[in-house]
């Protein structure tokens, strides 16, 4: 079968590890060069000898997606280098946790900064790139955390998300008749490093219990509905987002899954 993403160009930011990653590696393999944009240079660099070892093409920009200056450079210096962008996946996020009487003005500006303010500064600097050469996709990864379902602690994390699923509508319906199409995933319980403290709380059995699939989801379950996403086969798909998520969202309550 044909690459699907063969001579695009494609920025990823937070691929340095779990989700990020698997998308920046799934997309290399359909085809696509990809820009792994990250904070960590080890983590970066990893994940930019893994694309080689497997015969992909890729390279790493160390970048603060918070800096609003800093992404801005990302996409025009990308764009120019390579003559084209074609797709951006946000997919860097912070996280914090803690409850509302407790919040830190500084964590959630820097949340805020990095999960819903970077969705603009990106777009918009993409928008005349993609503009120019006729089309785009502007893709994000948002989360069920939020949008859907939430928990005590998670109230900056759960609003953020939120914000950028009104986001992708808002930005779909601004810039389709530009042909770039605007989408998002919404991951749920995926076995990343950003569950780590989850499951040394509560056990990673004890939360598959929970989930109809009744296992954690693979990184590159996630990656995999963003790769639909950012191929030809979703082109009349815009402001729309894919749950990943095993069923976990479906039943009213733990009673009704069994086991």
């Amino acid at each position: 079968m044909a690459q699907r993403l063969a001579g695009k160009v494609a920025i990823v930011t937070g691929a340095g590890r779990g989700i990020g990653r698997a998308i920046a590696q799934v997309f290399a393999r359909e085809g696509a060069h990809v820009i792994i944009a990250t904070r960590t240079p080890g983590h970066g660099n990893e994940t930019l000898r893994l694309i080689a070892d497997a015969g992909g093409r890729a390279s790493f920009v160390p970048v603060d997606i918070g800096d609003h200056h800093a992404s801005q450079a990302l996409v025009d210096e990308a764009a120019a280098r390579h003559g084209r962008l074609d797709i951006v996946v946000h997919n860097a996020a912070a996280f914090a946790h803690g409850l509302i009487e407790n919040a830190d003005h500084a964590d959630l500006d820097r949340l805020l900064n990095v999960n819903l303010k970077a969705c603009f500064t990106l777009t918009r600097a993409a928008i005349p790139h993609m503009r120019r050469q006729g089309g785009g996709r502007i893709l994000i990864t948002s989360s069920v955390t939020g949008p859907r379902v939430t928990m005590p602690g998670l109230a900056a994390y759960a609003a953020s998300k939120g914000a950028v699923n009104g986001f992708i509508r808002t930005a779909a319906l601004e810039l389709a008749a530009d042909g770039i199409t605007v989408n998002g995933i919404e991951p749920g319980y995926i076995d990343t490093p950003a569950l780590d403290r989850l499951k040394a709380r509560y056990g990673a059995d004890n939360i598959a219990r929970y989930i109809p699939a009744k296992r954690l989801g693979r990184p590159e379950e996630a990656a995999h509905a963003m790769l639909f996403l950012a191929s030809e086969e979703a082109s009349y798909i815009t402001g729309e987002t894919i749950v990943v998520d095993g069923g976990a969202i479906l039943p009213e309550s733990p009673v009704f899954i069994d086991g």
